[in-house]
């Protein structure tokens, strides 16, 4: 995965889509983002979705962290940066803060530490379905004005192209289910297509605008310093409210990995249906920065907590 965003970006820095081609470009990438939504709704069982809303105590505290503490944390880097940065690169942390967790990496390393893989897939899941309705019109709120491309028709788009398809694809289950099921490879191939095309298409207008006129050295060294304190509050703060509410370590474990990492596979679509071009790629630099450590560090993480070790 890192090698194809670092891919996907490289091509649109060489390559940028433009002019007419541009239009053509985005409404390709919305048919992707449709595709894979609707099978996100296919692929997720209902009974799966009923059984981790009856784990409470790991459940609710996650929302809470992911969509409430990791969206201040954002709010305050976005506010803390004024003036270093440029303004679409400082609401990118905003909108990183906004974003659910993943779900195949946080699943992955939560196995790999041993944790609760069945709790770490369903949360990260539900994570997931959740922040279709949530991590946009939570952006929007939080931003106001300053949100800098953010259409007002952005919410109806995301019903659209985001919330719809997952609906027919729930509606479709007993039909697909088994296809999916089958052919993990293809899906998972669909999955990862649909995301280097949305950073594709982010990045080539990111590109048009020569957005490294516009971030400086002292606005790229705020940018790494914003994310890394972004990664360190996801990482101890999941980790020490796990141990607060009293879950077991297994459990524990799930919460870090589902509370601490941000998920590319909706910020880079919802970013192409919510932002203009222009704006889009320059807004996903702190998502995609910090989505990219995030799997850097979740290595050494698995290894010491496979040891019995703690985060901190």
């Amino acid at each position: 995965m890192v090698r194809l965003l670092t891919g996907a970006i490289l091509l649109a820095v060489l390559l940028p889509v433009t002019g007419a081609a541009k239009d053509v470009a985005q409404i390709v990438a919305n048919a992707f983002v449709f595709l894979l939504f609707f099978m996100n709704g296919v692929r997720l069982p209902r009974h799966e979705v009923l059984a981790g809303l009856t784990n409470h105590r790991l459940l609710w505290p996650l929302v809470a962290w992911c969509f409430g503490a990791m969206t201040l944390a954002g709010w305050l880097v976005w506010q803390a940066g004024q003036g270093w940065v440029p303004p679409l690169v400082g609401l990118g942390f905003l909108y990183l803060g906004c974003l659910p967790s993943t779900v195949q990496s946080a699943t992955v390393y939560s196995s790999l530490s041993g944790g609760n893989v069945a709790s770490s897939v369903v949360a990260a899941a539900l994570l997931n379905l959740l922040g279709i309705f949530i991590s946009a019109p939570l952006f929007s709120l939080l931003a106001g004005g300053e949100s800098g491309g953010l259409h007002a028709d952005g919410i109806i788009k995301v019903v659209g192209i985001l919330l719809l398809p997952f609906i027919l694809g729930q509606l479709a289950q007993g039909w697909l289910g088994a296809w999916a099921r089958d052919h993990k490879a293809t899906v998972t191939f669909m999955d990862r297509m649909t995301i280097a095309i949305a950073v594709y298409v982010a990045f080539s207008g990111a590109v048009q605008q020569r957005f490294w006129e516009r971030v400086d050295p002292g606005a790229w060294g705020w940018l790494v310093l914003g994310t890394a304190l972004m990664l360190a509050v996801g990482h101890y703060g999941a980790w020490l409210l796990g141990g607060l509410v009293g879950l077991d370590r297994a459990n524990r474990i799930s919460m870090l990995y589902a509370g601490a990492q941000k998920s590319i596979a909706m910020g880079a679509p919802l970013a192409t249906v919510l932002f203009a071009p222009a704006a889009a790629g320059i807004v996903l630099l702190p998502a995609l920065l910090y989505h990219l450590a995030q799997m850097v560090i979740a290595a050494p993480v698995s290894t010491r907590l496979a040891k019995g070790g703690n985060v901190i």
